[in-house]
């Protein structure tokens, strides 16, 4: 698992973190939420030993990041897709990583092969496109085969195929039973990829939910189309049923199940053509959940409706 305890991370009088305490299980997918600024990536550089908790802990597999002693075979990461030489070929770069970490010729050019980026294996990586070096990045973290893995925003730059082949990637290694956390602000992406959400805003933890429970919690309720619409109204308003009218006979109804709507229309013998529960988007729940916890909004929004 990775695990963060208590975690409080200051850069000056600045705080980053603030007391995030979180768990990240093996054989799931953790979306990893939180507008710009909430400490998402701060949380992950102290995950990986690159900043040094002011107190707290975090561990992956119960020990800390700077512990162990190869740690490409353990965790692999992307936080920054250029963080490498731009003179290296992605060959030479992989290779590179490999023999700080014991790992063979072999592995390199099957993440290579994974990737898709055996044919330019010997290009400089300087000269390639933000979804190569994406691509390349992602490599790097699966090279010693680890039961751990953190990404940092991994879709920026990629082409739709590419997006299509991080979701699968993610998915498949879930299913091997890795432990996977992944940050991104695609929350489409997040809605298809994800089992589980972990949300923080200005260092604080908000939810740590899934992601159905999450939509749940900010269902819309249910729609609702009939001939006699305008009596269906009365008689849901009547039961208690919050009742907004829409365009060719239909109703946008909270407060009762389908199962009740169904039973108060047979009840009093109105016909209804459709019903229809409705569900918030994930990014409707998480814009919900996360207002006023940004450190910026644009104009009419930051503001839950």
């Amino acid at each position: 698992m990775i695990e963060v305890r208590e975690l409080t991370k200051r850069y000056g009088r600045a705080l980053a973190v603030d007391r995030l305490s979180f768990e990240v299980r093996p054989g799931e997918v953790t979306g990893f939420l939180g507008p710009n600024g909430a400490g998402k990536s701060t949380t992950m550089r102290v995950v990986l030993g690159l900043a040094a908790p002011t107190s707290g802990a975090a561990l992956v597999g119960g020990r800390p990041y700077t512990s162990l002693r190869r740690p490409a075979r353990q965790v692999g990461a992307l936080l920054d897709a250029g963080a490498l030489h731009p003179g290296r070929s992605a060959l030479s770069h992989l290779r590179w990583l490999a023999r700080e970490n014991g790992i063979g010729d072999a592995r390199v050019a099957q993440v290579l092969e994974q990737a898709g980026l055996a044919g330019v294996a010997r290009r400089r990586a300087g000269g390639f496109s933000l979804g190569m070096k994406q691509r390349l990045g992602i490599a790097a973290a699966l090279l010693g085969d680890p039961g751990i893995l953190l990404f940092d925003e991994p879709v920026n730059g990629l082409d739709p195929d590419g997006v299509r082949w991080i979701r699968e990637l993610m998915r498949e290694m879930a299913a091997e039973g890795r432990t996977i956390l992944l940050s991104s602000h695609l929350m489409s992406e997040m809605e298809l990829t994800a089992d589980r959400l972990i949300i923080i805003g200005r260092g604080r933890l908000i939810a740590d939910t899934s992601v159905r429970e999450l939509a749940d919690r900010f269902g819309q309720g249910v729609l609702v189309r009939s001939p006699r619409a305008a009596d269906l109204a009365e008689v849901l308003t009547g039961a208690g049923a919050a009742v907004a009218s829409g365009p060719a006979g239909c109703l946008s109804v909270s407060g009762l199940e389908v199962s009740d709507i169904g039973d108060l229309a047979a009840r009093h013998g109105i016909a209804v053509h459709e019903m229809s529960p409705r569900g918030a988007s994930l990014e409707e729940a998480y814009l919900r959940l996360t207002a006023g916890s940004g450190d910026h909004a644009a104009p009419g929004h930051g503001t839950a409706r």
